[in-house]
């Protein structure tokens, strides 16, 4: 039987999408970005699903473009595509945890770069080997990079090739958290919970809105949540009373713990 490249998972609101290709270090096949892509506009659409988990099975959690079927000749050069990975993700207007298990590589470092935030094993490593390998970034990594940790740091790991480890990701901004292994998709959980507590419409607004202003000027970003905080319709005093009690009851167990 020929094992499933991905792994689905739904419950509790959040869907849990696991890369399996462990022995291949979970590159991403076509039939495997075929698998993804499916499973991303499946996610985006189910009423059900509020938040995504992206991780890897084994000790990777991505290696990129599977360089091996690269060099393969195709069938048809000509032949339908899917989308890349990073586009789809960036088009699920739902908040995605990348739980990074082991190594993202390129294309993997790419598609960790896409999700809202990230939570790391101490066995995680980053790296950009597009120029060792001879390729050009085209799925965002130049771009959303430095973006993430600063030029002259972006500079340092694409002109190098280099791996960055978790604590130093960590230390540069680019990761939420270190957590050891086995506490990986538990914290991811309790995050995606703490998301579901809120107002499912705001807060994928709020997603929508702190991305597209991320990629405006200061300015423009200022002038465009004030246009959105305007169109806005906020609940009335009875609907903002009732959540109030409830951000307090939740911040009063959160100093106790």
């Amino acid at each position: 039987m020929t094992q499933d490249v991905l792994l689905v998972e739904k419950k509790d609101g959040v869907a849990t999408l696991t890369l399996n290709r462990p022995e291949q270090m979970n590159a991403l096949s076509l039939e495997l970005r075929w698998a993804l892509q499916a499973a991303l506009e499946d996610v985006r659409t189910d009423p059900d699903i509020g938040v995504v988990i992206l991780t890897g099975a084994g000790k990777a959690f991505c290696a990129g473009l599977d360089l091996k079927e690269m060099g393969k000749p195709l069938a048809d050069k000509r032949a339908a595509q899917p989308m890349d990975p990073p586009s789809l993700l960036r088009a699920v207007n739902k908040p995605i945890i990348g739980a990074i298990n082991g190594v993202a590589i390129t294309g993997g470092f790419e598609i960790s770069l896409s999700c809202d935030l990230l939570v790391v094993t101490p066995e995680a490593r980053f790296a950009d080997t597009h120029a060792r390998v001879g390729l050009i970034a085209g799925w965002g990594l130049g771009a959303r990079l430095s973006r993430a940790v600063g030029l002259a740091r972006a500079k340092e790991l694409s002109l190098t090739g280099n791996f960055l480890s978790a604590e130093q990701a960590y230390d540069w901004g680019l990761v939420n958290r270190i957590v050891p292994q086995q506490e990986l998709l538990p914290t991811c959980h309790t995050l995606a919970q703490d998301m579901l507590s809120c107002v499912p419409e705001v807060m994928n607004e709020y997603k929508r809105q702190i991305d597209h202003a991320y990629d405006l000027a200061l300015g423009d970003a200022m002038t465009y949540e004030v246009d959105i905080c305007r169109r806005h319709r906020s609940p009335g005093p009875e609907k903002i009373a009732e959540r109030r009690l409830l951000v307090q009851e939740r911040a009063r167990r959160q100093i106790d713990a």
